[in-house]
C-alpha cells in the first residue's frame, strides 16, 4: 500500500522539491493548480522559495542554499547539498507522503529520489520537468526508471525521447510560458517607450545576458563587443537588458566596463516582455528566454560560455544538434546560436546586422517564430492543471504495475 493512501479524502499529503528559483516558480503554480482541482484537503511539505511558500509550501530550508548551477559551484558547496539531500530525504520518510513531485535541478533532487526510492519503495516519485537526457548523457533515461515513476515534460518531443532511450512514463503537460500567450499579446509596450524616452520607430535591441552570476560575468564583455561592432556598422539602436534583482549589480557593473552605450536596464515580468515587443532583436543568453522570446515574437541571436575547465567534457558529451529551445521546438535550426570561442563579437555582430531590416533573415526568423505558439500548445486543461492532474492521479491511487 502506497503511504499515505489510507487517509481519508480529506486529508493528502504532497512533498515538493524544487532546487532553484525557476523550478519554485513551476511548483507555485503546479500548486495552485493542485489547491483548484483537488477534492481533498492537501497539505505541503518540501523544499521551495517564495512562490510555493505562498501556496502553502513549509520549506524545510531556504532555498538559496542549494541554489546553484555548474560542476564547479556545485562542488563548492558540496558538503552543505550533501547534508540537505540527506536531510531531505528523511524529512519524506518521516511525513509518509502521498507523492513526492521533485521539481527540475536533476543533480540536488535526483539523488534523493533514489534513496527515496531504495528506503520507501511504495511512495510515487513524480518528476516535474523532463532532465535533458535527449542533448546529453542519454544513459539517464533508463535509469530514471529505477527511482522516478512518471515525468512531466515540458517540451513536445521529450516523450518521444524518453521511450526511445528507455525511461520512464513521460507525458508533455506543456509548457507554462503558454499560459501567458494571452496576457504577452496584450501587453502594451508603449508605456515602457515613453518612461525610457525612446522615439517611436527608433530601432530597439534587447540584451539578456543571464539571469546566474557565471552568465553575467562571461556574457557582458562579448555582448558589450557585439554592440561596438553594430556602431561601427552604421547602427545604433537604443539598448533595453531586463535584469532579475539577483544580477542586476554585476550587470551594471559589466555595463559601465564594457559597453560602448549604457543601455536601460528594467527589472519585471511586465517591462521584460514591452521590451521584448518593442525590440527589433534581441541578443540573448541560451535559455528558457528564447521561448520567452518566440512567444513575444522577438527576432533573436543565441549565445553561450561556459566555465573554460568544463567546456570540453561539455562539448564531448552533448548529443543535440541545437541548445536553443525555441530551434528544439521547431526541430530546426532557425535562429543562430554561438557558443564558448565562436561567440565572437564579429558573429554576433554578422548574426544581428540583418534582423535591423527587412532583411530574407528577418523574414525567416519571423515565420518561424509564428509556429512556435501552435507546437507548444496542448488541447484541455492549462499546463499546471494537466500537470496536477498526474500528480493527484498518483497521489491518490498510488504506484502502479509499470506500464499502467
Amino acid at each position: 500500500m502506497t503511504a499515505g493512501v489510507g487517509r481519508t479524502p480529506s486529508d493528502l499529503r504532497l512533498f515538493l522539491i524544487a532546487g532553484e528559483h525557476s523550478g519554485d516558480a513551476l511548483g507555485g503554480k503546479l500548486m495552485a493548480a493542485i489547491n483548484g482541482r483537488s477534492k481533498s484537503r492537501v497539505r505541503y511539505l518540501g523544499v521551495g522559495g517564495e512562490a510555493m511558500e505562498r501556496e502553502g509550501l513549509v520549506s524545510q530550508f531556504p532555498l538559496e542554499e542549494v541554489a546553484v548551477m555548474g560542476p564547479l559551484s556545485i562542488l563548492k558547496r558540496l558538503p552543505r547539498i550533501v547534508r540537505r539531500v540527506c536531510g531531505t530525504v528523511d524529512a519524506v520518510i518521516a511525513a509518509e507522503p502521498n507523492a513526492v513531485v521533485i521539481i527540475d535541478s536533476p543533480e540536488f533532487t535526483h539523488p534523493i529520489a533514489k534513496r527515496i526510492r531504495k528506503r520507501r519503495p511504495e511512495i510515487p516519485i513524480i518528476d516535474y520537468v523532463s532532465p535533458t537526457v535527449w542533448a546529453w548523457r542519454p544513459g539517464r533515461a533508463r535509469k530514471m526508471r529505477r527511482y522516478v515513476d512518471h515525468v512531466l515534460a515540458l517540451l513536445p518531443f521529450e516523450p518521444e525521447a524518453h521511450a526511445r532511450l528507455g525511461g520512464p512514463a513521460c507525458s508533455y503537460v506543456g509548457h507554462p510560458l503558454i499560459e501567458r500567450l494571452g496576457w504577452v499579446r496584450a501587453l502594451d509596450p508603449a508605456p515602457l517607450r515613453a518612461r525610457l524616452g525612446i522615439e517611436p520607430g527608433r530601432p530597439v535591441l534587447v540584451v539578456l545576458p543571464g539571469s546566474r552570476p557565471s552568465e553575467v560575468g562571461r556574457l557582458m564583455e562579448p555582448f558589450g563587443d557585439a554592440l561596438r561592432g553594430l556602431i561601427e556598422q552604421g547602427l545604433t539602436p537604443d539598448v533595453i537588458v531586463p535584469a532579475v534583482g539577483s544580477v542586476r549589480r554585476l550587470i551594471e557593473e559589466g555595463r559601465n566596463k564594457h559597453w560602448p552605450i549604457p543601455g536601460h536596464i528594467v527589472e519585471g515580468e511586465e517591462d521584460k516582455f514591452r521590451a521584448f515587443k518593442l525590440a527589433s532583436a534581441a541578443l540573448a543568453a541560451s535559455g528558457t528566454v528564447t521561448l520567452e522570446l518566440a512567444l513575444a515574437g522577438t527576432p533573436m541571436v543565441v549565445a553561450y560560455r561556459v566555465d573554460p575547465v568544463a567546456a570540453p567534457f561539455l562539448r564531448r558529451l552533448i548529443k543535440a544538434p541545437t541548445t536553443v529551445l525555441a530551434n528544439l521546438v521547431l526541430g530546426e535550426n532557425a535562429f543562430p546560436e554561438f557558443h564558448q570561442e565562436h561567440s565572437t563579437p564579429e558573429n554576433l555582430t554578422r548574426a544581428l546586422v540583418p534582423l535591423f531590416s527587412d532583411s530574407p533573415e528577418r523574414r525567416a526568423q519571423l515565420g518561424a517564430l509564428a509556429r512556435i505558439p501552435e507546437r507548444l500548445m496542448i488541447e484541455g486543461p492549462s499546463p499546471s492543471e494537466a500537470a496536477a492532474d498526474i500528480v493527484l492521479d498518483y497521489a491518490e491511487r498510488g504506484r502502479r504495475p509499470e506500464g499502467r
